[in-house]
């Protein structure tokens, strides 16, 4: 992955640094809004990461000590931690095998009297069919982790959209970047108002309107809240990446479906696509080695890498992790084939045709030499 900034972030940066106004302020105000539109939301709470979103959605839903939340083992461990942050338990359901996205029997298999929440998770862009998940959870909250989701739909809406709490992630890896940050997006404007309230430490006032009036202005600190913020710098550089969104998305898909097309002569590897009810934005385009390839998913990194081509291990396991050594689940058998036989792809909006071509022969030569004993 390679973020996409040019000249007029560099501005928009320069210009906030001009203004004297770093911190969270009036830059961070427009940015929650105009991501809100996009992505088909009310309401939008920057925060500091996804990985913080992901916590103060579960604090807001009360969750704590005794708790369990539903989560998919198959994600970046942030996922599973943020249930951990509030003393709660996570427990890990399997995914399916060609979405790598809960369904709403993997999370059916392992609710119980105990569960208060599910994390469903549009892995890599790919989105989850989230009304089925919703259905089966009965009335229990579902929080959307769309960190990598942003571009993507569901049925004909933005992926996310409708969601009581949806959170999403600007790291350099995701599609549009502030080089760290956050946001959750909601409906509800009562909800929204006390998330703002508790990312900046639960001042009743925030720091930025309190400067604004003009006159003694004294906050009060109504809960227990915490140090999640943006910066107006960081929320710069997001407003100029958001208008970039949509040819980000269109060009991934472009370069997706021509990897489609060029590992289609390679028997044995199945490739990441559209789901029936959605679209992805490709924010990784990983492939899954099935038993017709013999060279195992480590071996086959080595071998790019000796060529020059810069891949990567699939979606992790978090119940795989020393973190979460001994930490008790239900079988995983979908998760643990995705995670050790599946490959990321180089993808970002700048790879040329020659720079495929090259992934792709490294590949078909690092599959081909193993499987039928050819020299390279």
């Amino acid at each position: 992955m390679r973020p996409l900034l040019g000249d007029e972030e560099a501005l928009a940066v320069a210009e906030v640094v001009r203004s004297g106004w770093v911190a969270q302020g009036p830059r961070v105000a427009e940015f929650e809004a105009a991501f809100a539109e996009r992505m088909g939301a009310g309401h939008g709470i920057a925060t500091s990461s996804c990985t913080t979103a992901l916590h103060l959605s579960l604090h807001v839903l009360g969750i704590g000590p005794g708790d369990e939340v539903v989560v998919p083992s198959f994600s970046f461990i942030a996922t599973a931690n943020a249930v951990r942050y509030c003393g709660a338990t996570p427990v890990f359901a399997d995914v399916d095998a060609t979405t790598g996205n809960l369904t709403a029997d993997t999370v059916a298999a392992v609710l119980t009297a105990r569960t208060r929440a599910v994390i469903l998770v549009h892995q890599a862009g790919v989105p989850a069919d989230t009304a089925a998940i919703e259905a089966v959870c009965g009335g229990l909250p579902v929080v959307q982790d769309a960190a990598c989701a942003a571009g993507s739909t569901y049925r004909g809406r933005p992926a996310g959209a409708g969601a009581w709490l949806a959170t999403w992630s600007f790291h350099p890896r995701k599609l549009i970047t502030t080089g760290e940050g956050g946001m959750i997006t909601t409906d509800d404007g009562v909800l929204a108002a006390r998330l703002r309230r508790l990312r900046e430490h639960g001042m009743s006032v925030s720091a930025a309107d309190r400067h604004a009036g003009g006159g003694a202005v004294v906050e009060a600190y109504t809960e227990t809240g915490f140090n999640f913020r943006l910066t107006d710098i960081q929320a710069a550089l997001g407003l100029v990446q958001l208008k970039r969104l949509d040819g980000i998305v269109a060009r991934r898909r472009e370069l997706a479906a021509r990897y489609r097309l060029l590992l289609s002569e390679v028997d044995g590897l199945r490739a990441v696509a559209d789901p029936p009810y959605g679209t992805t934005n490709y924010q990784s385009f990983w492939v899954l080695l099935d038993e017709r390839i013999e060279i195992s998913r480590n071996d086959l990194l080595a071998a790019l890498a000796a060529g020059g081509v810069s891949a990567r291990r699939g979606i992790m396991a978090a119940h795989t992790e020393p973190a979460y050594a001994g930490h008790p689940h239900a079988p995983l058998p979908v998760t643990e084939l995705l995670t050790s036989r599946s490959v990321i792809l180089p993808l970002h909006h700048e790879l040329s045709a020659a720079d495929q071509d090259r992934v792709v022969q490294e590949l078909k030569d690092a599959v081909t030499a193993k499987t039928y004993g050819a020299a390279k």
